[in-house]
């Protein structure tokens, strides 16, 4: 009989790095996230393990069931370009989520991590940020890491440019050994196959006052272009640009394409389907589209979280392990 893996999903959103490892085989026993409105995507698109709506500074950490692999894609604001830089330093106290993990790692000693956070990541601060989890997980906890950047168009095999950095953990060395990054694969989707035909008006900016300003440059419906706030920007790629967390919040940052019927926005739906959630996801129909904006550039690209899960089970299965063994002899 298999052994099945237990996670626990902290910083979960609406559940992405969760639908990515249910679909590897793990088995999710806890949910964790400080957005109540979360909470309404979320429960609504899982049968059982609810999201649990706490600071997870406040949390019981012996209340949390047990667990096999804690996964965790702690908040990045913090570490983004995007962001202020403020590290450890954030205000908010979003920098010092890490230190919480560490806490609940010390307590409970998982025998494997995913934590996901922001490419900067590694060279916040002239790279002191990255160099003190590291060390917190290395030296204090006894985890062995891997740490690699992927990006959802050469890794997830979806039209967006998203770069995150993916940090591995393992208390046995000889699986952290084993465990590879997965690879690069040809990008075969095209963005325009996850756009509808058919959309709400007023997603359009026709008779609004940001078509006089963006009418001249977005002129091609080949392309995808985003209102940084003053200007447009036109992905020079082919994909969508990254979709993030401020996404909708203030009018920019939100892609733009053309139409034969005008210029337009994408939705929170074609947004969700650009991550790699299936059409059968559900959106709350009593949160703001601007909220589901949020979560959506909030969360992660399920199809690269997927490929990731599914080589830790290998390693975790000892498969990985036993295939380099009869390599090497």
């Amino acid at each position: 009989m298999k052994k099945e893996f237990k996670t626990i999903d902290l910083f979960a959103g609406v559940g992405g790095v969760r639908l990515a490892f249910e679909k590897a085989g793990f088995s999710t026993v806890f949910a964790n996230d400080i957005d109540k409105n979360c909470k309404k995507t979320y429960d609504i698109n899982f049968k059982d393990i609810y999201l649990h709506v706490e600071d997870i500074n406040k949390l019981d950490i012996n209340s949390i069931p047990k667990f096999d692999i804690l996964l965790g894609g702690f908040p990045c604001q913090a570490f983004s370009i995007a962001g202020y830089r403020q590290g450890f330093k954030d205000k908010k106290g979003r920098g010092n989520l890490f230190f919480r993990i560490a806490d609940i790692l010390k307590e409970r000693k998982p025998q494997a991590i995913l934590l996901e956070n922001v490419k900067n990541l590694k060279g916040h601060d002239k790279g002191k940020t990255f160099k003190i989890i590291k060390e917190t997980l290395e030296k204090e906890l006894g985890y062995y890491i891997r740490t690699e950047v992927l990006n959802s168009m050469t890794h997830g095999n979806l039209p967006q440019n998203r770069e995150r950095i993916f940090i591995v953990g393992f208390l046995d060395k000889k699986k952290c050994d084993a465990f590879e990054f997965p690879k690069k694969i040809t990008l075969t989707k095209k963005w325009s196959e996850f756009v509808e035909k058919e959309v709400d008006d007023k997603y359009y900016y026709n008779d609004k006052p940001l078509y006089n300003k963006i009418k001249n440059d977005i002129n091609s419906e080949d392309k995808v272009y985003q209102w940084r706030r003053k200007y447009v920007r036109e992905n020079k790629k082919g994909v969508v640009p990254t979709l993030t967390a401020n996404m909708g919040r203030g009018g920019h940052n939100v892609p733009i394409i053309k139409t034969d019927k005008g210029i337009r926005k994408l939705t929170p739906k074609e947004c969700f389907l650009i991550q790699g959630f299936p059409q059968s996801f559900i959106l709350p129909k009593d949160i703001s589209d601007s909220e589901l904006y949020h979560q959506a550039g909030n969360s992660v690209t399920i199809p690269v979280i997927q490929r990731i899960a599914e080589n830790i089970k290998l390693v975790l299965e000892e498969k990985r392990i036993s295939e380099q063994i009869k390599l090497k002899n």
